[in-house]
């Protein structure tokens, strides 16, 4: 299957649908408190993974992220950042435009942003868990880039899949995908089909019984 079908229907599940996909596999990949930071599109993309951490007594000068950014020839890429530090920025909008002219798909930051209205302004998608006016300059450095991080809890390694919603930003390993997306399409169907079930005039409590919940572990849901 290419990857790029593999994207379309990630794409058709919302990350409450993945996240469920996760829990009965066993597998860490939904986050808390990384939400969309304007009133911004979904994401579904790859991680391109950045670690950032404080910047010591004269460490790099060049900036951080942009050197990512540069390098990128595709167009399946989501920016993924960690190392975010409380109050200082991880993100603004010159390399907001500079990621939507390489045809990044968004950004994730268990950090915060700064210059939201300029991402906004170009339509950029960008997640994260609030916004400053605080510079990363002399604040941050880049310390890798393409080398698995922690996010929030969950570790996240170069071309893991990401999908990001109002509900949040759910990271797949990149060798468990297919797997993830088939459970998490026959949970779709189940709860697609609970609602219509409800909406007939089932019992609620019927319908949510864990063994409706069991049955989407069958090949059959």
């Amino acid at each position: 299957m290419t990857e790029h079908s593999l994207l379309d229907r990630l794409a058709a599940l919302d990350t409450n649908t993945v996240s469920d996909a996760l829990d009965f596999l066993g597998l860490a990949g939904a986050t808390f408190g990384i939400q969309p930071l304007w009133y911004c599109p979904k994401i579904v993309g790859r991680a391109s993974t950045i670690q950032l951490e404080p910047k010591a007594d004269g460490q790099q000068k060049a900036h951080i992220i942009t050197p990512v950014i540069a390098a990128i020839d595709t167009d399946d890429r989501v920016l993924v950042i960690g190392g975010g530090t409380e109050g200082i920025s991880c993100w603004g909008d010159i390399i907001a435009n500079a990621a939507q002219f390489k045809r990044v798909r968004g950004t994730v930051i268990d950090g915060v942003s700064r210059d939201i209205e300029g991402s906004e302004s170009i339509g950029y998608p960008v997640y994260g868990r609030g916004i400053t006016m605080i510079s990363a300059r002399n604040r941050l450095a880049q310390v890798s880039a393409g080398e698995p991080i922690r996010f929030a809890g969950v570790v996240v390694r170069q071309d893991d899949f990401v999908t990001a919603d109002r509900c949040g930003t759910v990271f797949v390993p990149s060798d468990r995908i297919e797997e993830v997306i088939e459970l998490g399409e026959r949970i779709a169907r189940r709860q697609d089909a609970m609602v219509q079930a409800v909406r007939a005039g089932r019992s609620v409590a019927d319908v949510m019984h864990d063994k409706e919940f069991d049955a989407i572990k069958q090949k059959q849901a």
